[in-house]
């Protein structure tokens, strides 16, 4: 496998990111981590991207229910910046409006006691699934 194989998602939060991965093939995103919002936060995904040989990045960014952007929209973008700075691989965003709510749903859904770290972590696998949905049929990135 080359580092272009896998793709991490982020759902961008002040306290925590919720972290998820995927294989640009099979398609099938699954919750990573979840990251503690701190100074080495970028050094943290730096970690994450040599050790699980990433070759792109997705941040989710958020939007008003009429598609506007919102304060949080622009924090999202914001740190999508900065990490396409500081990191060697490509960054790009997708929407990840409502992506909590859900996640939350299909954690309740499982029946099993679940954390805020849980559903960051599943909010990241949304934002994964809704890039490829994006991207269409087309494999690989």
């Amino acid at each position: 496998m080359t580092a272009s194989d896998y793709i991490l998602g982020i759902d961008y939060g002040a306290k925590r990111v919720g972290v998820a991965i995927a294989h640009t093939i099979a398609r099938l995103p699954r919750p990573l981590t979840t990251l503690e919002t701190t100074d080495h936060l970028v050094a943290d995904i730096q970690r994450l991207i040599t050790a699980e040989s990433i070759g792109l990045v997705i941040v989710g960014v958020p939007r008003n229910m009429d598609g506007s952007e919102s304060k949080q929209s622009q924090v999202c973008e914001a740190f999508a910046r900065e990490l396409s700075g500081a990191l060697e691989v490509p960054v790009r965003i997708a929407d990840e409006t409502l992506s909590s709510e859900e996640a939350e749903s299909a954690l309740h859904a499982l029946g099993k006691d679940y954390t805020k770290a849980d559903i960051d972590a599943m909010s990241a696998t949304l934002i994964l699934e809704r890039y490829f949905d994006e991207q269409g049929d087309s494999s690989g990135i």
